[in-house]
């Protein structure tokens, strides 16, 4: 295997001069450099999930699928290869820009499987599209009543210090009302909404236990709940043709 002094790392800008930039069905751009091991019918496969009523807003974004994007440098460098050197200073994704393009290049090569990487896509497309959007008003509206309601645990760390925070009991006005922490609920409002449209395109792109998606120590948002979530994103983003959404309950016995 090469070693790290053996192979050139690319800035960003000249590998987005070398690939050619596909545009999907959907309307997304994308593209694939380096080795991969992505095949492009799985490429192909993942980029089409993402629904083509997100896609608009998402015009400027292009995606760079490449094996490694290193993380320890001031400049936005890529790798066209993977070794475990690189791969210890590699980090999931770097954004970048080239004139009016915002583009996202995604390490392929720090995933274990298909989930692990399609994950990461969909959690940069929901993202981007919140920051493009914002969150639909009767998104906030369900995730806030199930708050409210004290509906067990969230969808990442994330969702949760922030539904937290805003959650928590603030001085109020004389007359007795609480005040809510405006900041925290917006930040809950698109952490939770990010999260339930990455599952969602999850969901129409790979079969998955919802257990996997757990990041770290916080407890998972109760089951019935995301349905709930998903289903109404389902609603408002419809699947693709050639792509089904579904919630599966697994039973015991």
């Amino acid at each position: 295997m090469a070693s790290s002094a053996q192979i050139d790392l690319w800035h960003a800008e000249k590998v987005a001069t070398q690939v050619s930039v596909t545009r999907a069905l959907n309307g997304i751009r994308y593209a694939a450099w380096g080795e991969t091991r992505i095949s492009e019918s799985d490429l192909e496969r993942l980029v089409g999930a993402v629904p083509a009523t997100i896609t608009p807003a998402l015009e400027s974004r292009a995606y760079y699928f490449i094996p490694l994007a290193i993380a320890d440098t001031g400049e936005t460098l890529i790798a066209p290869l993977y070794n475990v050197e690189l791969g210890d200073r590699a980090v999931c994704h770097r954004n970048a820009a080239f004139g009016s393009t915002e583009a996202v290049f995604l390490s392929t090569r720090l995933v274990e499987d298909r989930f692990g990487l399609a994950f990461e896509f969909f959690i940069n497309v929901a993202h981007n599209f919140v920051e493009a959007t914002g969150v639909p008003e009767s998104f906030s509206a369900l995730a806030w009543s199930q708050a409210e309601a004290q509906v067990r645990g969230e969808t990442s760390q994330d969702a949760w210090e922030a539904r937290r925070k805003a959650m928590e009991t603030r001085p109020g006005t004389k007359n007795g009302a609480s005040l809510v922490d405006e900041r925290a609920r917006n930040a809950f409002f698109e952490a939770s909404f990010s999260d339930a449209l990455a599952v969602y395109m999850l969901s129409l792109a790979v079969d998955f236990d919802y257990h996997d998606l757990r990041e770290r120590e916080y407890p998972l948002l109760a089951a019935p709940a995301l349905a709930e979530r998903l289903r109404h994103v389902a609603s408002l983003f419809p699947a693709n043709p050639g792509y089904e959404f579904q919630v599966l309950y697994r039973r015991k016995g």
